[in-house]
């Protein structure tokens, strides 16, 4: 076994049945993604799953993607590594999202009025650094280029530090979507 992708639900978070999967694949350093499914059910929170996989799991959750709302209100994702709001407009199987620039006005412009989904979308910049911050532990010399210049990384950096990061098991990085509505299901397999 290559590699894996935990799926865990977005309203019941790390489940026992999970402990023991997450364990065993511990036990033989099998590399791990994390997707929170479901973030359209009522009583989904992908930041209590998140802590959930750092705290019962004693895993080093990264998130690489913020959701844009919850619940009913569940419109799409935050692509940290792009910098892309991904955003659907339907919930047709079929449906295509719309890629939109990260802005401060975001959840204005996204119609997200639930005060801790607006909070998850204010701190955007918090996500990013700690996202930037882990994976260039991974890469020395992008490393050092961003602590003395202040450059940032490029999105590829950034991909081959998630890989090499993923693969060496220095953290997990952490998606969301729902499968139900076909959302994020791509991001995913595009991310494997």
């Amino acid at each position: 076994l290559d590699g894996a992708v935990v799926v865990f639900d977005g309203v019941a978070g790390v489940e026992p049945q999970s402990e023991t999967n997450w364990r065993l694949a511990d036990n033989y350093r099998v590399p791990r993604l994390c997707y929170v499914n479901k973030m359209d059910r009522s009583g989904a929170n992908f930041l209590r799953c998140v802590d959930m996989i750092k705290t019962r799991l004693n895993a080093r959750p990264l998130p690489v993607q913020l959701p844009i709302g919850s619940e009913d209100n569940f419109k799409g994702m935050v692509d940290l590594v792009a910098m892309k709001a991904l955003v659907w407009d339907s919930d047709d199987k079929d449906a295509e999202w719309a890629s939109l620039d990260i802005t401060d006005d975001l959840a204005d412009k996204v119609g997200i009025q639930i005060p801790a989904d607006r909070k998850i979308l204010s701190e955007i910049a918090k996500y990013r650094t700690e996202l930037i911050d882990t994976c260039l532990e991974m890469d020395d010399e992008a490393m050092e280029a961003y602590l003395t210049d202040g450059t940032p990384p490029s999105v590829d950096v950034l991909k081959k530090c998630l890989r090499k990061g993923t693969i060496t098991g220095a953290f997990n990085p952490v998606l969301c979507g729902s499968s139900y509505k076909n959302k994020g299901v791509q991001q995913v397999l595009d991310a494997v």
